[in-house]
């Protein structure tokens, strides 16, 4: 094992951990590929008692190619919102899934938060003390920087009104590593790494407001790098 692999699995001994299994490329058939059901299932189940009543079963599988790291989210859901469709808007009032990301242990991390429609908004954040809506420290992505990563979702951009009833979504991401790279410094190969992590469920603007993580918080608040679990790239 890599060895701040094996520092972050003595210290953070029970929080969740996960390895995210190397491809040869990407996914050929984006959500409906096989190789998805080689990547090991992340099951974001644990509900803040904030929560409404609803509870959507939301999974993640990572995969990765050694440059890029692949993602597929699926809810099982109910009560399904999308109201904003630019980049860099409140998707987390929506129906939304997200995954943070801390590549280094002594540096900031990624907040991708995706819509069920597929728009994403993500900061790269420092010190995520709360300062008004905001945070200390933080830079928040614009366009350019995301440019060549993939986001496809099963459904359209815009759902309002609410959809009610049993539906199942998806949404698959690509993220070439080196986008990272401006905020974080050179990251190098990715096998062998191993970086914090967590995974979410949220939907603060549906009839039924929900906040579930994969690592447990214990604040009604996502941005709690010390309640990161832990993920191996293979």
């Amino acid at each position: 094992m890599h060895p701040l692999c094996m520092v972050i699995a003595d210290v953070h001994a029970n929080l969740p951990q996960t390895v995210v299994r190397r491809i040869h490329g990407p996914p050929q058939h984006g959500a409906s590929d096989s190789v998805w059901n080689s990547a090991q299932e992340i099951l974001v189940k644990h509900f803040r008692p904030e929560s409404s009543d609803h509870r959507p079963v939301t999974s993640l599988r990572l995969l990765h190619d050694g440059e890029n790291l692949f993602g597929k989210f699926t809810v099982h859901d109910y009560y399904v919102r999308c109201r904003h469709t630019r980049f860099g808007d409140p998707v987390y009032r929506d129906s939304c899934v997200e995954i943070f990301l801390q590549p280094r242990a002594d540096g900031g991390y990624f907040n991708f938060e995706f819509n069920a429609g597929g728009t994403m908004l993500c900061c790269y954040i420092t010190n995520p003390e709360r300062v008004g809506a905001t945070f200390k420290e933080y830079r928040k992505w614009q366009p350019a920087d995301a440019c060549g990563m993939t986001i496809q979702s099963s459904l359209p951009p815009t759902i309002e009104p609410e959809r009610v009833g049993p539906h199942t979504w998806w949404l698959v991401f690509a993220l070439p590593v080196r986008l990272l790279e401006p905020f974080t410094g050179a990251l190098g190969p990715l096998s062998g790494q191993c970086w914090r992590m967590n995974a979410y469920k949220c939907g603060n603007d549906t009839s039924h407001p929900h906040w579930a993580a994969w690592a447990p918080v214990d604040q009604l608040n996502f941005h709690l790098p010390r309640c990161f679990g832990w993920m191996r790239f293979e």
